[in-house]
């Protein structure tokens, strides 16, 4: 069974640009390219070394045959033994010395040498190349490497003497050859070898990003619980497990506030629809005097109104969590505000025998405000104040400056918030007391405005309450700040 040209390129390509062949691949050329410019290093070192060596073992030849020409010019038999007789006791290495008189004509020879090298034509050489040590190959094809100097001959008024010495470097070039050939069978077993090796790497590496990758496929709306186990990571994917892990709590955290909203929601919706729809049924059950139609129209229009308040705060809640919403932010003197808050909920404090103040600290307090929305929210925490204080209680309005910002605070003596609840006060249809906020028509999103208005002057707002002492809740808002859309 072959595979379509199609799917074969797709898997080709799947493969490239997978991260495990990407590291294999970093690895392997990596690997490679350091073996080859070690290998390289080395050979031209030991080229360098052995062609040093060669040099000074000619150098020094030339040395001695020069020396002897000096100290001991009558010396024929020293001169000969060195010339004719040390190259033949040497096995490996061996080298030749030619000394030649001014016309030109070998005086002195190694033996051998006329059969191992083309005289003229090493002449012709080192007569280019004065005092250098060149390659030359022989008549053998052996490798060999020359130098020619001119001493004197050691006895006054005769000519100077031309010294050329010749060794034999086969042994060398053949030690380079197989170095050579070893460092390329080296470096095809590295090719095969390392990208096995790199591969192995790339798993290892790459195995805490599959489980990471394992964890989030078992992610779903439904099963939210799955956690990243960080142990033994290293620390730059432990940190990435442990974001993992916060974002997770964070999104398991938010689908069960969504889930209770959405269950809130349905049941809140439900209430004023379902008591339109009977005493709308009621009315049609028989004919009705003209009262009790004008009562049943004036409870389904009671009924209407609490579910046209609850959408208009859902639908204000939804505006104020977008990021492009504008403020209409104009100086407010906070102080004549919650005065203005305070006067209209008088009426309804004396009806529930409950004393409403506002204290301020006598100047006018002015801060950059959208007046309607802080109208709305103060008037939020003193409604929600005065349906919580019993007869004969105190709710009190207070507003002062702290630093850049402006504090307003509503408190109140009535039944407080036990502490398990504190921490949801803030989240939208959560009710302290449900049965009582259902009777009493409350939707349990006051408190929720209030946080959302805070935050769109990027504010914030934090309560405090005991149980039967009372509640403080305190609203914290910059006092100056551009007029810019909250981003």
């Amino acid at each position: 069974m072959f595979l379509k040209p199609s799917k074969l390129t797709s898997g080709v390509a799947h493969v490239w640009h997978t991260l495990a062949f990407r590291l294999t691949a970093s690895y392997a050329a990596a690997g490679l390219l350091l073996v080859l410019l070690a290998t390289l290093s080395l050979y031209l070192v030991l080229v360098s070394e052995l062609n040093k060596s060669t040099e000074l073992f000619l150098k020094d030849k030339v040395n001695v045959v020069r020396t002897l020409l000096r100290e001991r010019p009558d010396d024929t038999d020293g001169l000969h033994e060195e010339v004719e007789l040390e190259s033949a006791s040497r096995r490996y290495e061996q080298f030749y010395i030619c000394l030649l008189d001014p016309s030109g004509k070998p005086r002195m020879l190694t033996p051998g040498m006329a059969e191992q090298l083309d005289l003229p034509k090493l002449t012709r050489l080192l007569a280019a190349h004065k005092g250098a040590a060149l390659p030359l190959t022989g008549t053998n094809g052996k490798s060999f490497r020359v130098i020619e100097a001119v001493v004197p001959s050691g006895k006054l008024n005769d000519p100077p003497v031309t010294i050329q010495v010749a060794v034999d470097v086969s042994q060398k070039q053949d030690l380079l050859r197989r170095f050579r050939l070893w460092s390329w069978i080296t470096s095809a077993g590295m090719l095969v070898l390392f990208p096995l090796i790199g591969y192995q790497i790339a798993r290892q590496g790459i195995r805490p990003v599959q489980e990471i990758a394992t964890t989030a496929r078992h992610i779903t709306s439904s099963h939210l619980g799955e956690r990243i186990k960080a142990e033994g990571y290293p620390a730059e994917l432990a940190s990435l497990a442990l974001t993992f892990n916060t974002m997770l709590d964070g999104l398991e955290d938010s689908f069960e506030r969504i889930s209770r909203f959405s269950a809130d929601i349905a049941h809140d919706l439900r209430t004023p629809v379902n008591n339109i729809r009977g005493e709308a049924e009621v009315a049609l059950a028989r004919a009705r005097t003209m009262d009790e139609y004008r009562d049943a129209l004036e409870s389904s229009l009671e009924e209407a109104v609490r579910l046209s308040d609850l959408i208009g705060n859902l639908l204000f809640l939804a505006r104020a969590e977008n990021p492009l919403t504008h403020l209409r932010l104009e100086a407010v003197d906070v102080a004549e505000l919650l005065d203005g808050v305070r006067e209209y909920y008088d009426a309804s404090a004396a009806d529930a025998g409950v004393t409403l103040t506002s204290a301020t600290e006598g100047e006018p307090l002015i801060a950059e405000l959208d007046r309607t929305l802080i109208q709305r929210a103060v008037g939020n925490l003193v409604s929600n104040a005065v349906a919580h204080t019993p007869e004969g209680g105190t709710v009190a309005l207070r507003v002062h400056a702290e630093a850049a910002n402006v504090r307003i605070e509503v408190s109140d003596t009535g039944t407080g918030i036990p502490a398990e609840a504190l921490p949801r006060v803030f989240d939208r249809f959560f009710r302290v007391d449900p049965s009582r906020s259902r009777t009493s028509g409350g939707t349990g999103l006051g408190l929720s405005i209030v946080q959302g208005i805070a935050q769109l002057h990027r504010g914030n707002v934090e309560i405090r309450s005991q149980p039967g002492v009372g509640t403080q809740v305190t609203l914290s808002m910059p006092a100056r700040r551009a007029l810019e859309p909250i981003s």
